[in-house]
């Protein structure tokens, strides 16, 4: 289970964990001179067997949001930290909104340095604990008063975080393999290694990967040379943990790695630029979250600057949430469901979330009536109940390559889509295109009434070519899906393709009634 510390500046975090794990999380020689924790760091304590409480101890100033933000995108546990003597402070309210806006739903509170106050000052932090909490993910969550520094009320709070972890679910192991860097650094005889959060699949020993690496096009090749799983050597790493990946490559240098990169199953690599999701600005903004805003977006481990386009409404008041489109100033690696942070264009101040739901939005109509729709089926967290829900609100039928590129799903996943009953796939350019059966049967209905009612009216020409036919259809399907669709039934035999015309199967070529008639006057 991984815990995340959070909690303003000074409050204790690091000395908690020191005195959870017998680790020191502050790693660098500012941090140690100074006494101040500027960076993300790491403790490790094995409970029993496979039972590991795995801590990432995040910085509270407010100058390093951003390091905390990459410490606790994928945590299962936090641990919000508060100062007996200080009480509730600014940092406190920003790490918690943040934790709220990520969806982390399980945690506890440490009172710390409760050695320094009288009992009366912790009844009325206690007090404060719970109005802060009120209406979060962590309200009603166990409150343990502590001093780190004597060991007053350490064992329970260890109790309880090891009894949480030995009932923790351990996340499914589904989709390709991505890993977040935080972190990157050479080790003397084993070469380049990097660290990070598992956000989905596994990695074994010899597999190959690629680092998709901020500001390049092109993704760098590499291969795994060892692994450790929670601060153990492993011979796999999995969803839900933090792992470091010795990888090696031919083109694989500390150089070209840095936090907010990827690590990643070859399949799943596809930065964008753009992606829409649903986003919600903080209940303690003062101001409605306007169109084109300039914004800090933190996704994983990265921090890429962009605007934020609001569809639909051209705001999204304090408290509530809106479909919108995020546009970055580089690409970035987001899968559906990824989780992120919004802060302002001076990066002081955190302002919303949100969650990632599509990759591939068009280039224009983004803020339409149907696209809006479409983005609300998109937001069903299952796929084939998500992939139900598009085609009903779509006519285009779904791109199968980009829906699986979106959601991270596996060839298995992928086939099971596509053999289910109510689904028909035609092949296209641009990959699969998926449609409802109703769909396809209105479309197939309408080559054939228009090709009938296109021999009917000239019965001397072979059929129309296939963009005559897309002029002669009511309401035409977009270019590339009646290609498919012409494809699938000349396939089916349904009808026939002639030269560079179309035809039923059972149209010949013959005079009109008017022709007959004129040729029998003449004869």
């Amino acid at each position: 289970m991984i815990i995340a510390t959070a909690g303003h500046v000074d409050h204790g975090k690091t000395t908690l964990v020191r005195a959870l794990t017998g680790v020191d999380t502050d790693r660098l020689p500012e941090e140690k001179k100074r006494g101040l924790t500027i960076d993300l760091g790491f403790a490790y304590h094995e409970i029993e067997g496979d039972v590991i409480l795995g801590f990432v101890d995040v910085p509270g100033h407010e100058r390093f949001v951003k390091n905390m933000l990459a410490g606790v995108a994928t945590i299962d546990f936090v641990l919000l930290v508060v100062a007996a003597d200080d009480g509730v402070m600014p940092q406190t309210e920003e790490h918690l909104a943040i934790l709220n806006l990520l969806g982390i739903r399980q945690g506890a509170v440490a009172i710390t340095k409760i050695d320094r106050v009288a009992t009366e000052r912790i009844d009325y932090v206690m007090e404060e604990i719970e109005i802060l909490l009120h209406g979060s993910h962590l309200a009603g969550c166990p409150v343990f008063p502590v001093s780190g520094e004597v060991g007053t009320g350490m064992a329970d709070l260890r109790s309880h975080l090891e009894t949480t972890a030995r009932t923790h679910d351990e996340r499914a192991v589904e989709g390709h393999f991505r890993l977040s860097v935080d972190r990157a650094f050479n080790i003397r005889g084993a070469g380049l290694v990097v660290t990070g959060a598992v956000y989905s699949g596994q990695v074994t020993v010899g597999d190959h990967l690629i680092l998709a690496a901020q500001g390049s096009e092109q993704p760098i090749d590499a291969r795994v040379r060892g692994l450790r799983a929670l601060d153990r050597e492993a011979k796999i790493g999995r969803a839900g943990q933090r792992c470091a990946v010795n990888i090696t490559g031919a083109d694989i240098n500390l150089s070209r790695v840095s936090r907010g990169d990827w690590l990643l199953a070859q399949a799943v690599h596809a930065p964008v630029q753009k992606f829409d999701a649903r986003v919600k600005v903080l209940q303690s903004e003062n101001r409605p979250l306007a169109h084109w805003t300039p914004v800090h977006v933190h996704l994983g481990a990265a921090d890429i600057t962009g605007r934020i386009a609001v569809l639909g409404e051209r705001r999204i008041s304090p408290g509530h949430d809106e479909l919108a489109q995020l546009v970055l100033d580089m690409p970035i690696g987001a899968l559906f469901s990824d989780r992120f942070i919004l802060r302002d264009q001076s990066a002081q101040r955190t302002i919303a979330g949100g969650m990632v739901l599509d990759l591939y939005p068009p280039r224009r109509g983004r803020a339409r009536p149907d696209r809006l729709e479409m983005l609300r089926a998109m937001e069903r967290a299952e796929a084939r109940t998500a992939l139900t829900a598009m085609l009903s609100a779509t006519n285009n039928g779904v791109n199968l390559l980009q829906f699986a590129k979106t959601r991270n799903l596996t060839d298995t996943d992928v086939r099971n889509l596509r053999g289910h009953e109510n689904n028909i796939c035609l092949p296209s350019e641009q990959g699969e295109i998926v449609l409802s059966q109703e769909r396809w049967h209105a479309i197939e209905q309408m080559v054939l009434d228009a090709l009938a009612n296109s021999h009917k009216k000239q019965p001397e020409a072979v059929g129309p070519n296939d963009n005559g036919l897309r002029i002669a259809l009511q309401t035409p399907p977009p270019p590339t899906l009646l290609v498919a669709v012409i494809t699938r039934m000349i396939e089916q035999r349904k009808i026939i393709r002639d030269g560079i015309s179309l035809r039923l199967p059972g149209h010949s070529p013959r005079p009109s009634d008017f022709d007959l008639a004129l040729w029998k006057d003449i004869a």
